[in-house]
């Protein structure tokens, strides 16, 4: 994989998605901070499901506190490891009054401080929800799952053991970072979920399949 072929991967995945989204339903913040906390070994649909139903009654720091972590569970309690996730989004909702004025920071360490925030989710809500494209320090703002992770490292895009290993090795390898890094996470995830499946790839339909590594092509 070199330079020419990763400009062309990501100049075919923003032509064919120009203005990508998140998958998450959310209407500030807020909201998403609580979806992508949600959405660890989860998966967005679900999320949403149980967000369409959470977030009219309760949407702000304050509101979640009043309707009690036994009725916050009960919202949430269709999507996996929903104790301990309304567990930390009930003390997340409580750190955020109590130090922020219920107001989301934009801050990564501020984020991460959070109970259940870690650097992805971090890292989305600083990229998706406040549009920041890297810090003050001039460290990106790069969320990597398992779909990033295991496109990265199929396609050779780039190579890592671990997600933060291959978060640096995407911002390091990717060529025109003012021209695309702000999107890269949405374009990845989007077609790691959808084209680079993880048990079977859709070769035979991908866009950029004659300038991926990867050796075990299907037809599909």
């Amino acid at each position: 994989m070199n330079k020419e072929k990763r400009y062309q991967i990501l100049t075919r995945l923003r032509d064919n998605n120009p203005n990508p989204e998140t998958e998450l339903e959310y209407s500030s913040p807020f909201e998403l901070l609580v979806a992508v906390t949600l959405s660890a070994q989860a998966t967005d649909v679900g999320v949403n499901k149980a967000t369409r139903k959470l977030f009219p009654v309760a949407n702000t720091p304050q509101a979640i506190l009043d309707i009690g972590h036994d009725k916050l569970r009960d919202y949430i309690k269709t999507i996996g490891l929903f104790n301990s996730k309304a567990a930390n989004v009930y003390k997340m909702c409580q750190i955020l009054v109590d130090k922020h004025d219920s107001i989301v920071p934009e801050n990564r360490e501020a984020l991460e401080a959070l109970p259940g925030v870690g650097r992805k989710t971090a890292n989305v809500v600083l990229n998706t929800a406040f549009g920041w494209l890297k810090d003050n320090e001039g460290r990106y703002f790069l969320a990597v799952d398992t779909h990033i992770q295991r496109l990265a490292n199929r396609t050779g895009y780039a190579k890592g053991k671990t997600v933060e290993q291959t978060e640096q090795a995407i911002i390091k390898n990717t060529p025109n970072k003012k021209e695309f890094m702000f999107n890269l996470h949405h374009w990845f995830i989007l077609h790691g979920r959808y084209t680079c499946t993880a048990r079977k790839p859709k070769c035979g339909s991908c866009i950029i399949e004659d300038l991926c590594d990867y050796k075990e092509k299907t037809e599909s």
